[in-house]
């Protein structure tokens, strides 16, 4: 969208973000939501498609959005020539719509359709993803945001989604190795442009002096993300889709693999003035004020999703170490190396199958609280994620922490931090490096809510 078709805009699409290259998704009869999984050649890099695997054939995927207490459904349909799932991250919801293959419901095979229906009980920032041969399909294109709304507008005059990604493609479209295991065995392979909803530094507009939303989420493979940003006072307002108590300025803050940052800010009060948003020193997006000012002076208020509370003085504790595995990677019937580089208590997952489920991590008792004690005993960065819960991040040994709730925290090098959350939500839930190639090379497990 050019700044002359944002002034022409209704206030309805201002709300939307005024977003250029990004779609809603669309209704299909009996569903408010219907996601076409299939191969697209897309237009990333300068000079050549990208032969890409995307939701309705376009990238950007389409943006869900949901309403907090209110029941949504989602017709998917497999045109891939392989299997797929769709993981709907950070959402609480019950274990038959989590979308892990084998675990929660059988694959979703070429030519069949699967429908996920469920009520979302927290508003805030999400995002959906498949959960099968995760490298490939995340790293071709397979992600896209999941708004839910609060049960009551909030008040934003604007409300902008953006998912950041490193594409791992050349100039000319083609893409470079998603993993190579010397990478896999470290941080992870980077991909060579970084994008935000698949362009590079793009500029959005705004409105003048208007009460800005502005919604950041990693859906990349690899990359942990340091933002910062200038030309306003930015303020974090929610982490990992759940408002903070007491929104806290941005100075820096670092975005694993499947975390998500709301900010907000006040637009500036002239047009024509610029908000920039970082990785580091390199500009990720812009933001241009347009029109006539709204004179906004304090932002709204979110208010907090309802998170169970901990109880804290009768909960149980259990330790996970998360490390390397130093032994030998044995080898599949084909030759291939299986390649085993991270464990989960000296144990490296080995993937499942509808005929053999591996042993769980540990049992919980429902409605009980725990609280895991993460030690990453490695040097490189682990965002470890928990499905099907929402857990408070206590404390930890490497940096002062106010607790905050979210469903993926972000471990640095030899660093331990402990969590606490009810296991309220009966089921096998994955959990697990948000670190692709680091979940698929051992750094993976479930727990078991029973």
């Amino acid at each position: 969208m050019d700044r002359r078709q944002f002034l022409k805009s209704s206030s309805a699409l201002l709300t939307l973000g005024a977003m250029p290259n990004i779609l809603l998704a669309t209704p299909s009869e009996g569903f408010d939501y219907e996601l076409i999984v299939a191969p697209a050649d897309v237009r990333i890099a300068p000079d050549g498609n990208t032969p890409a695997w995307c939701f309705n054939g376009h990238f950007p995927a389409p943006v869900i959005r949901a309403k907090q207490h209110q029941p949504v459904r989602i017709r998917v349909v497999n045109k891939l020539a392989e299997p797929t799932t769709i993981h709907w991250h950070g959402l609480r919801i019950p274990i038959a719509m989590d979308g892990v293959p084998f675990l929660s419901q059988a694959p979703i095979m070429p030519g069949e359709t699967f429908d996920y229906e469920f009520t979302p009980p927290d508003a805030g920032t999400f995002w959906y993803h498949p959960h099968m041969n995760s490298v490939e399909q995340l790293g071709k294109g397979l992600v896209g945001a999941f708004i839910v709304d609060e049960a009551e507008d909030p008040g934003f005059d604007a409300d902008v989604v953006m998912g950041l990604k490193n594409w791992h493609i050349r100039d000319d479209g083609s893409f470079t190795a998603l993993t190579t295991p010397r990478n896999a065995f470290r941080m992870g392979t980077p991909g060579r442009l970084m994008t935000v909803n698949g362009k590079v530094a793009p500029t959005y507009y705004i409105p003048t002096g208007g009460a800005i939303r502005a919604r950041l989420v990693n859906i990349d493979n690899t990359l942990t993300y340091n933002i910062r940003g200038d030309g306003s006072d930015l303020t974090i307002v929610t982490v990992d889709g759940n408002p903070i108590a007491t929104p806290r300025p941005l100075q820096q803050h670092l975005m694993g693999p499947g975390m998500r940052l709301d900010l907000g800010f006040i637009a500036p009060d002239e047009a024509d003035q610029i908000v920039t948003l970082y990785h580091k020193h390199e500009v990720l997006v812009r933001f241009k004020t347009v029109g006539e000012s709204k004179q906004r002076r304090a932002l709204p208020r979110l208010p907090l999703n309802p998170i169970p509370t901990p109880d804290l003085d009768n909960a149980e504790t259990i330790q996970f170490a998360f490390e390397w595995d130093a032994s030998i990677n044995p080898v599949k019937k084909d030759g291939k190396v299986n390649y085993r580089f991270w464990t989960i208590n000296r144990k490296a997952w080995d993937g499942m199958s509808a005929k053999h489920i591996p042993e769980p991590l540990a049992r919980l008792e429902q409605g009980k609280t725990y609280i895991f004690e993460l030690a990453n005993l490695t040097q490189y960065h682990h965002p470890i994620h928990l499905h099907g819960h929402t857990f408070t991040v206590l404390d930890s040994n490497k940096q002062r922490i106010e607790p905050f709730h979210t469903d993926t925290v972000l471990l640095g090098q030899n660093e331990t931090a402990r969590i606490a959350f009810v296991a309220d939500n009966p089921g096998r839930w994955m959990y697990h490096c948000h670190v692709i190639e680091h979940l698929k090379t051992g750094l993976m497990g479930y727990i078991e809510v029973s």
